[in-house]
């Protein structure tokens, strides 16, 4: 008697979330699945060292490695490709080649997963953004590399600072990272007496992240702010940004030498010789044009991770929707990067295998998800954890633990975890 065929997995996506998945996907069924990922991207990233690339402490060749043979190496089929359309009655996708645009492809699929990351909102603020805008970018190596250009020609001519992130952003902790991590860089380029630095940010507090804050977050930042002298703007909405000049709508203005009323920037500008600005995500382009997700394109899913109207769609990572689990005034969104994004890529992908071993689903609530994060700053850091990162009424647990360490932590971290994806060893911790 024959063995049955392997079900097709269509996995969207190459990064935290998806590649966790498709590995988890044949270490728990082996050869009863054929798994497919398609990115458009032929490496993995270690994004959250895109903070060191601009001031040349990493380049995108040691904090990436290649997806093909890594996904080969365990029987998974990797399509460099762009996801055009989900059709999610017929059950397939069409992609189109890098490269090669016009040379279009069906994939079947039984399960798809959705790990497709976001797309970058740089239009949210005119000015905005390293396409056709006037500040720089982290959010892919691309921009970070464009960011190290500028970089360079500002230590030439140094000035004013502004980093941060625009309203209805979500990715703050890599705005804070890169405030310190350039603060600490003009200290050693002995260039920080001469340069002002204003962290710009819609949370109505420091410390916030999008998800309510952190117990001892909010002293712990403030002070650190006042220790380095770094100036900081709240609940700021962006009007626009034109060469040198950030335009508000709104925001208020807290400085080291008198930050207890803050100054009303309404209708104000600040100025910046450099600035590094991250705008709002939206889900992926695919899953927006295809329907298959909320007015903002992220797919919101049960406490299997599963699609609502389709039982054989997953999602993960960044692609999910998650509610904003706290108010903020000039709109904020929260984090689904890193860690996070694995724990949902592990929840969908034992729910696709239960799925398909006909076995019981097993629930994650997205209330139940914790959060283990490092915060570089240099030399410095802060080790952050927390239970219940999207519920913090029901916290029970709340760990910051900042000196050197953490610093030591994440550079230990980020050899670590590109070997384990690397080899495909999620299972480790």
């Amino acid at each position: 008697m024959s063995s049955p065929a392997p079900k097709q997995v269509l996995i969207l996506g190459g990064s935290f979330a998806g590649l966790t998945a498709a590995y988890e996907l044949k270490r728990l069924l082996k050869d009863r699945v054929q798994v497919t990922v398609v990115d458009k991207n032929d490496r993995f990233m270690f994004i959250p060292s895109l903070v060191w690339v601009p001031f040349g402490w990493r380049d995108p060749e040691q904090i990436s490695f290649p997806l093909r043979p890594a996904c080969e190496r365990k029987g998974i089929e990797f399509r460099q490709a762009t996801a055009l359309a989900i059709d999610a009655a017929q059950q397939h996708v069409e992609i189109a080649e890098v490269g090669t645009p016009d040379r279009k492809e069906t994939l079947r699929y039984d399960y798809l997963l959705i790990a497709t990351g976001p797309h970058v909102q740089f239009d949210i603020v005119p000015g905005v953004g390293p396409h056709g805008g006037y500040t720089e970018s982290i959010c892919t190596a691309e921009h970070a590399l464009q960011a190290r250009e500028a970089w360079q020609r500002f230590l030439q001519d140094p000035g004013p600072v502004i980093v941060g992130a625009t309203q209805g952003s979500s990715c703050y902790g890599a705005a804070y990272e890169f405030i310190f991590n350039l603060e600490y860089a003009l200290r050693r380029a002995k260039l920080r007496d001469r340069v002002t630095i204003t962290y710009v940010t819609s949370e109505p507090f420091l410390g916030h992240f999008g998800i309510g804050g952190l117990k001892h977050a909010q002293g712990m930042t403030e002070w650190f702010f006042r220790h380095v002298g770094l100036d900081w703007v709240l609940n700021a909405v962006l009007e626009r940004v034109t060469p040198g000049l950030v335009h508000f709508r709104s925001g208020q203005l807290f400085t080291t030498k008198d930050d207890k009323k803050g100054v009303d920037l309404a209708g104000q500008t600040l100025p910046f010789k450099y600035g590094m600005l991250i705008p709002p995500f939206l889900g992926a382009e695919v899953v927006r044009r295809s329907g298959l997700g909320n007015e903002r394109g992220f797919v919101v899913t049960d406490e299997y991770f599963r699609h609502l109207k389709y039982p054989n769609i997953f999602a993960a990572g960044v692609a999910v929707a998650v509610a904003p689990p706290a108010p903020c005034e000039a709109g904020c969104s929260v984090p689904k990067t890193g860690y996070i994004s694995e724990v949902m890529a592990h929840t969908a992908a034992a729910n696709i295998a239960a799925s398909i071993e006909g076995k019981p689903l097993t629930p994650k609530p997205q209330a139940d998800i914790d959060a283990k994060c490092i915060l570089d700053a240099g030399n410095q850091g802060i080790i952050m954890y927390t239970d219940r990162i999207y519920a913090p009424q029901q916290r029970r647990w709340q760990t910051l633990i900042p000196g050197p360490w953490a610093h030591w932590a994440k550079l230990l971290f980020e050899k670590y975890f590109l070997w384990k994806m690397r080899t495909g060893r999620v299972n480790w911790p």
